[in-house]
């Protein structure tokens, strides 16, 4: 298990109305699903406005650490979708109308009764030497260029981008989770989750408590590469679990 390679991302979240408060995050928890069945672990994620420069240095901070770096938000048709701008600078290379992707929006316009505007065309800009990722939602496609993926901002896109991308990206063994809950304080049952990962080497416990209806307790979710550990560490930590006294649910509370 150690000797395995481990593949990595991080996600770049890119747009002032999301460190405003005003529009909610949805994407970063799909994809970090997504790459989890990829057999890519999702390592960092970042926030910056729509400021060319910091997305540029976020960029290649990110690059140079990760296998993998997604981009969502900012490939928009207004002034202040910057995304590719940044992108392109980031990599040293100009900024184009990918001829694939203005014929994908003038199809897709033209199929509504629409016209392909100078603002919708926007959205067929892409780094020099890009690749483009299909949108069966929109029309306007992702980002492909070496390592990194540009993705929409609107969570239902990002989705359809993501399916297309399914088995695209090289990865290792994907990630097995369990849960179980328990109506149990965490600081009473931390050294039994501590003890099951020391008997357990190569399965991740982590532990999620709430508070409820007047009461304490926590979910404990299992992860590994290898089914069969996770099997047993959950089995370990159960029994221990409710020789403590504490009933177990499977699948959490």
């Amino acid at each position: 298990m150690s000797d395995e390679r481990i593949w990595t991302a991080a996600v770049l979240v890119i747009g002032d109305e999301i460190l405003s408060g005003r529009t909610q995050d949805k994407n970063v928890a799909q994809i970090a699903t997504w790459l989890d069945v990829q057999g890519i672990r999702l390592r960092e994620v970042r926030i910056v406005p729509d400021v060319e420069d910091e997305i540029v240095d976020a960029l290649n901070a990110l690059r140079a650490r990760y296998d993998y770096v997604f981009t969502t938000g900012g490939i928009g048709p207004t002034h202040d979708d910057i995304t590719v701008d940044a992108v392109a600078k980031a990599l040293g290379v100009g900024v184009i109308v990918h001829p694939d992707a203005r014929a994908i929006l003038e199809r897709y316009y033209t199929a509504r009764g629409g016209e392909l505007t100078e603002a919708r065309l926007r959205m067929a800009r892409t780094p020099e030497g890009a690749e483009l990722i299909p949108n069966r939602m929109s029309g306007a496609p992702g980002i492909r260029i070496g390592n990194l993926f540009v993705m929409a901002g609107v969570p239902h896109i990002t989705a359809g981008m993501l399916d297309a991308l399914t088995g695209a990206l090289e990865g290792g063994a994907p990630l097995v989770a369990h849960t179980i809950g328990a109506w149990a304080p965490e600081s009473e049952v931390a050294d039994l989750l501590r003890a099951g990962e020391k008997d357990h080497p190569g399965v991740a416990i982590g532990s999620y408590p709430f508070f409820r209806d007047g009461r304490v307790g926590a979910n404990f979710v299992f992860r590994s590469t290898d089914a069969e550990r996770v099997a047993a560490c959950v089995a370990a930590v159960r029994t221990a679990l409710e020789a403590a006294g504490y009933a177990v649910t499977d699948g959490g509370i």
